[in-house]
């Protein structure tokens, strides 16, 4: 059912009590009352969101719905985890909040982009939401509620960029997106710098996280972790914006010589080094079968600590100019920088 009609007679309630509330309640506070932010008087600002929506964000946001984790992950590094008064579906599966917002894990939640709780939502009494792309329709009921909706779409490290700048904007917390994105920018020229010269560069093929015969393609965000580490994609010949699934034969035929596996992987190294079909692969004879760590995010996804899967696969692929162990310790920076929390270099594997 569509998502307007289902909550129409919800929306004529809340627009019936906000007129009785003008009628007979407190006059609405004048816009120069409006919350300050951290340097000063907040001042309106509106925003063209990544579904190229306008959204004007009155007030400084006191309460703010994230629907997905990417945005909340990224919140949390912008320091405003303690606006946040719901968040998307399986935060308990989330190891960063753990690590370094435990608050955020018993927040009521809004369901996922598949089943998303509109009526939770409102119940929460936002004035900021954001939302990924897929929710559109969500964004459209709720922005007839007078509530601001910033659909975000951060699919690459472009569109992550893209994103980070817009959630500072309507959070007032551009310093803090400036030092974040900076931060990144600084790391990827560092191993741009080090690789110079560098000609060697082996094939990485990247196994997805529910079957070892899926695969990142060439148009994927995984692909640009690949190359910016001095490797190549095995799948680079397939344009597609998602997973691909191809065959033991397609596989064989590719021989690369790094295995790859995706954090959150329903399988083991030992399943691929195990498996029958894949003995006589380069990556397999060779023990060059490796699971990105998962200890904290999925670096191959576009969250703002992406980078460190860059570091990751750049210090598995030319250890000789970037060691693990300078991984760690970058890794132990950024987190403690951005996150506030001290790393375990244990959980750090290779």
């Amino acid at each position: 059912m569509n998502l307007k009609k289902k909550f129409s007679g919800l929306l004529a309630l809340v627009l019936c009590l906000s007129m009785l509330a003008a009628c007979g309640g407190e006059p609405a506070a004048p816009e120069e009352d409006a919350p300050e932010a951290e340097n000063g008087q907040w001042q309106a600002v509106t925003l063209t969101d990544q579904a190229g929506r306008e959204v004007t964000i009155e007030n400084e946001p006191q309460k703010i719905v994230s629907g997905y984790y990417i945005t909340t992950s990224l919140l949390i590094a912008l320091d405003k985890q303690d606006s946040l008064v719901g968040i998307e579906a399986k935060a308990d599966k989330r190891n960063i909040y753990s690590l370094a917002a435990p608050a955020l894990i018993d927040l009521p939640n809004v369901g996922s982009a598949k089943d998303f709780n509109l009526e939770g939502c409102i119940a929460l009494e936002p004035d900021l939401v954001i939302l990924p792309l897929k929710l559109a329709e969500a964004a459209d009921a709720l922005a007839e509620l007078d509530i601001p909706v910033l659909l975000v779409n951060p699919e690459s490290r472009e569109l992550l960029i893209e994103a980070t700048n817009l959630i500072a904007q309507a959070t007032g917390t551009q310093d803090k997106a400036e030092a974040l994105l900076s931060y990144n920018e600084g790391k990827l020229d560092e191993i741009k710098g080090l690789l110079e010269g560098v000609e060697e560069k082996p094939t990485v093929y990247l196994a997805g996280n529910s079957d070892m015969l899926s695969t990142a393609t060439s148009s994927m965000y995984q692909d640009s972790i690949i190359t910016e580490a001095g490797g190549q994609n095995a799948a680079a010949e397939i344009e597609d914006n998602y997973w691909a699934t191809i065959s033991y034969e397609q596989l064989i035929t590719w021989d690369p010589d790094y295995i790859v596996i995706v954090p959150e992987a329903t399988y083991t190294v030992d399943d691929v080094l195990n498996t029958p079909q894949l003995a006589n692969l380069s990556a397999v004879m060779n023990g060059h079968v490796y699971a990105m760590p998962s200890a904290f995010e999925a670096w191959d996804s576009p969250v703002p600590s992406g980078i460190l899967g860059t570091l990751w696969m750049t210090s598995l692929l030319h250890s000789d100019v970037y060691s693990f162990e300078t991984m760690q310790d970058a890794a132990a920076d950024f987190y403690q920088t951005f996150y506030g929390f001290q790393l375990n270099k244990a959980d750090l594997t290779q």
